[in-house]
């Protein structure tokens, strides 16, 4: 097993998680605010070697109906950069409906808006690093 970075690339924000050490479980971590490329990208290799990760796991926007779109192109070119500046692997998720989904576990845990708006991007990276850590696990349990 090994330690995995969630990411959800937004224009103003990138939500962030990360896995326990066996690559079981996914926690929020703090969103980092997007200030440029450069700085970017040197927020994310700065949380790679924090927390020893091995893989990351960016969320592709990808539409309801399977294309992508401006979005899931904007968040390639992350993934483009990001490969092009270190050597963990970098692998995308399906992300559909991470954000509602965080938005919706929030409001049945009545989380106040103004508390949601500060945190709704590390959960969505948690859902987007979950899914893909438990379609892993049970690929591996299966073979």
């Amino acid at each position: 097993m090994e330690r995995c970075l969630g990411l959800d690339v937004g224009d103003r924000r990138i939500g962030v998680a990360v896995s326990d050490p066996l690559g079981w479980t996914a926690s929020p971590l703090p969103t980092v605010e997007r200030v440029s490329w450069k700085k970017d990208l040197a927020r994310v290799r700065s949380l790679l070697e924090e927390h020893r990760v091995e893989l990351v796991v960016v969320g592709l926007p990808i539409r309801m109906d399977g294309t992508s779109g401006e979005r899931a192109e904007r968040t390639l070119e992350f993934v483009r950069r990001l490969q092009a500046t270190t050597r963990v692997p970098v692998v995308t998720w399906d992300e559909r409906l991470s954000t509602r989904e965080a938005e919706r576990r929030m409001v049945e845990a009545d989380v106040r808006r103004e508390r949601r708006r500060e945190v709704i991007d590390g959960i969505a990276a948690s859902l987007i690093l979950q899914g893909y850590l438990d379609s892993r696990n049970a690929g591996e349990g299966s073979r």
